[in-house]
């Protein structure tokens, strides 16, 4: 694995010593922020202190007048308003966002969820035609809409009036609608265009209800909008979007939040995924414990699910949709295990393997709850982009992941007339095609990976923030550092190095899958981790010479915390 580290520039270290100066951080702090691109001290200092007035104005956002004033307008005529959802974490938050916000306003609203496995992604006509005979006058989507041309345009024959909300990359032309909310529209000039789909749900709400933490009601809106970012926090999270600008302001109060949450439904979550009452969530809490289970429901069953979880009134009824939610996450895990060893094996037996720049690969009776989870993997596990697809009666729905520098919607828009339907973004994709038409995808998302990637790009490589020893590492440093997060894609977590170490002790294997050791330099030593690495216990001996590429982390037992190194890559010497 290469270490890639910042770019050597004089300059940068001059920026970071005025930062240490004017805002009075340690050193390491100060660098970490200039090659976070944090150059300018009222810059760095807004990054430090996320603050709830630093969320811009709803109306900065293109069509956001005329959504308001239509959805106003459906509340005083008392129309009927169906929120048209979508089954990942993103979308159900959305829908809870939304759904939330409209019955406080008197609206008469419902939701639509697709099924995954039968609906597939996107909107239907047949879904606007049921919601346009059962009287429904203004349908508002979620985390989707902004390429359902077709869809949109079977709206507005049946005389429904439809307001887009959604963060996904826009094609050259936009869908008929009364309003499209989209930061990412060529002609919108909302300051940030990274939010995610519940990002943008929330802007129409704030939008609807007023909140504007800063204006004449600052501290009843303070109160509403902390609330709702507890929500949002969970579908922006785990839809990794970059976690800067307005982003960083809905994850930093929204995890806080979270240690106190209110409602049955988050509590119900929260306590079955481990976590105790008061506990500090973290983002990767919401990663890898939160989200999984959420996203389990449309992924296996429906997500419906989420929907009645954050809705329920009642303890034990938040309790039992929890419990399921837990039992289908358990079921997900399963499916995904078998299915990620069906691939392997599919691309393991192709001689030109490790020729390939990107990876296509097709199953009978794959389940499309986990294909996007699947194709993750693969990407990861070979560094390839990656597009893994359930074939079901001439079929094919597939699901795609990127690696850095590919821009995955980009080489599939270089192929849309393969394609039935499309869509996503830089580094996750969904589509649908015949499947006699998946030949000529692979060969032609081939040919494009080999024009845009080189040979180094197929080679892992980790970021290393910079170089440290072991005896700049302390407890109050830890501490410092913590005012970076929450990390994300943007903001990553810290990834340091360390040379001229020595192993202290004989490695150990703990639950039989991940690995402990002991590192030393000079006269400090800390404990290492490595998470998954048991099978590699006995590429390391004591007394051993290495150099370490880690991450921070603390470990608490029986009431003492205790520094620790998560490593990341360890080199013999």
């Amino acid at each position: 694995m290469r270490w890639v580290f910042p770019k050597n520039d004089p300059g940068a270290l001059e920026t970071a010593a005025r930062l240490t100066r004017e805002l009075r951080l340690p050193p390491l702090v100060a660098r970490l922020l200039v090659i976070r691109g944090f150059s300018e001290p009222e810059a760095a200092d807004r990054f430090l202190h996320p603050r709830l007035d630093h969320l811009h104005d709803p109306f900065l956002m293109a069509d956001m007048t005329a959504a308001v004033a239509r959805v106003r307008q459906a509340i005083e005529r008392r129309e009927k308003i169906l929120i048209y959802g979508d089954y990942d974490v993103d979308g159900t938050m959305a829908v809870v966002v939304l759904l939330t916000a409209l019955r406080a306003l008197g609206a008469s609203v419902e939701v639509h969820i697709p099924h995954r496995l039968t609906d597939g992604y996107g909107m239907r006509g047949a879904v606007l035609e049921r919601a346009a005979e059962a009287g429904t006058k203004l349908v508002v989507s979620v985390d989707t809409g902004v390429r359902e041309y077709e869809a949109l345009g079977r709206a507005r024959e049946l005389g429904l009036d439809c307001i887009v909300t959604d963060h996904h990359l826009a094609g050259e032309r936009l869908p008929p609608a009364c309003a499209i909310l989209n930061p990412h529209r060529t002609d919108c000039g909302y300051p940030d265009k990274n939010l995610s789909g519940v990002g943008v749900a929330f802007k129409l709400a704030q939008a609807l209800l007023g909140l504007h933490p800063a204006g004449p009601a600052a501290n009843g809106s303070r109160r509403m909008v902390e609330s709702y970012l507890k929500v949002v926090a969970l579908g922006t999270i785990a839809d990794v979007v970059p976690l800067v600008g307005e982003n960083r302001v809905i994850a930093h109060y929204g995890l806080a939040g979270l240690r106190q949450p209110t409602g049955p439904g988050l509590r119900a979550l929260i306590a079955v995924c481990g976590l105790a009452a008061g506990e500090a969530v973290t983002a990767g809490h919401v990663g890898f414990r939160l989200a999984p289970r959420l996203n389990a429901a449309g992924r296996m069953e429906s997500a419906r699910d989420v929907i009645d979880l954050f809705s329920a009134a009642e303890a034990g009824r938040a309790q039992e949709i929890a419990e399921r939610l837990d039992r289908l996450n358990r079921e997900r895990q399963a499916v995904e295990e078998s299915m990620v060893g069906e691939v392997a094996a599919k691309l393991e037996a192709r001689p030109d393997l490790k020729e390939r720049f990107a990876l296509v690969v097709a199953g009978e009776g794959w389940h499309r709850g986990v294909i996007g989870i699947v194709a993750q993997r693969v990407a990861e596990r070979y560094h390839r982009p990656a597009l893994v697809i359930g074939v079901e009666e001439g079929e094919g729905v597939g699901s795609g992941r990127s690696i850095p520098g590919f821009h995955l919607l980009s080489a599939l828009q270089s192929v849309a007339d393969v394609f039935e339907r499309f869509g996503g973004h830089a580094q996750a994709a969904g589509f649908t095609l015949a499947e006699e038409r998946i030949p000529e995808l692979e060969a032609r998302f081939e040919s494009y990976a080999r024009a845009t990637l080189k040979l180094e790009d197929l080679e892992p490589a980790l970021r290393v923030d910079t170089e440290v020893t072991l005896t700049e590492i302390d407890g109050a440093l830890y501490e410092q550092l913590q005012r970076l997060s929450p990390h994300g894609v943007g903001n990553p977590t810290p990834v340091f190095a360390a040379r001229g170490l020595r192993v202290c002790a004989s490695p150990r294997v703990l639950k039989e899958r991940h690995l402990k050791l002991r590192v030393g330099q000079d006269s400090r030593v800390l404990d290492a981790l490595a998470w998954g690495w048991g099978p590699r216990a006995v590429e390391w001996s004591a007394g051993q010479a290495v150099e370490a590429a880690f991450t921070l982390d603390e470990n608490e037992y029986q009431g003492v915390r205790t520094l620790q190194l998560e490593l990341k890559d360890l080199r013999s010497l």
